[in-house]
């Protein structure tokens, strides 16, 4: 048996037999029997052949999965790259300016990045598990409406392996309506590595999931969020979320002043808007939704853990 093994595994040595799922498999399965056969003869320990054992059921299993298209594989490709660029923000630690600082320690600061604009970092502390707090933000990932007045909705367009996710998201309206309803398409990348957890994603294009009616695609990324146990305290939970978006925003001149100059004072509001929505209230919308999302977050939390 073991000559016809040895022979079968130098067949597929060969280049152009090494693509024959099928010849591998049998490759495969032909090894597995054999070393069973080697180890019921041994009157002694057999730990090598118990690990080579284990080594080919693996084999086989792999065998087994199904193999990427390249569609998919350029969807994993994005996911690894936010999380990548989204690591090297969050890890440079100059530059950034404080937007806001709650009484509870939660805090939002901003940079400006030359390839990528304004980006905002939020940090806090939320008094739950790790588990509990992964558990909302991705395999609960769609029930976020429920729990988050900003997000009317989020979809799952397609899985892609256990780490890979392609999400429709539509943000609900804020108050006054101030930048309008928008939708975003976004491929996520979620990896675990111990204590830490990484949730990263960036805009991507879907094609069953064209421009919607009643909606503006912005386009996010790179975004990412880190969770980690509290040093000293594994009950709670470090959240820091880097967010990273284009709302699209072109509002005219007489548009803006109908709909927010009533609602905000300042001198951004005052001065010369040139058909467009001033940064500043961009800035201070997307920094108190941030801070939003962390306060829905832990109640919801409180509520369900």
């Amino acid at each position: 048996m073991l000559p016809a093994t040895s022979k079968l595994c130098a067949a597929i040595s060969y280049r152009h037999l090494r693509n024959m799922t099928g010849l591998r498999r049998q490759a495969a399965v032909a090894i597995s029997q054999e070393l069973s056969r080697l180890a019921r003869r041994s009157t002694g320990p057999s730990t090598w052949i118990h690990q080579v054992r284990r080594r080919s059921s693996l084999l086989s299993s792999r065998l087994e999965e199904k193999p990427f298209s390249e569609m998919e594989m350029s969807y994993i490709k994005q996911g690894e790259e936010a999380l990548q660029k989204s690591l090297s923000i969050l890890g440079d630690q100059d530059g950034w300016k404080t937007e806001t600082v709650v009484d509870n320690g939660d805090k939002v600061l901003s940079k400006v990045l030359p390839d990528v604009g304004k980006v905002f970092r939020l940090e806090v502390v939320v008094d739950q598990p790790l588990d509990a707090v992964y558990g909302e933000l991705v395999d609960n990932m769609e029930q976020m409406g429920d729990w988050n007045p900003n997000v009317q909705e989020v979809k799952i367009l397609q899985k892609i392996g256990k780490d890979t996710v392609i999400t429709h998201e539509k943000a609900a309206a804020p108050p006054g309506n101030i930048v309008g309803p928008r939708d975003f398409v976004s491929v996520r990348c979620s990896k675990r590595r111990g204590s830490t957890c990484v949730l990263a994603g960036m805009a991507t294009k879907f094609s069953a999931m064209p421009e919607q009616e009643g909606f503006i695609r912005a386009e996010n990324g790179p975004t990412c969020m880190i969770l980690r146990p509290l040093p000293g305290s594994p009950s709670q939970t470090k959240l820091t979320w880097l967010l990273s978006i284009d709302l699209k925003v072109s509002f005219g001149c007489r548009h803006f002043q109908a709909e927010v100059g009533s609602k905000f004072h300042s001198k951004a509001v005052s001065a010369p808007l040139q058909g467009w929505l001033p940064k500043t209230i961009i800035n201070q919308v997307l920094s108190q939704t941030q801070v939003d999302f962390a306060n829905h977050l832990r109640e919801h939390l409180a509520r369900t853990c």
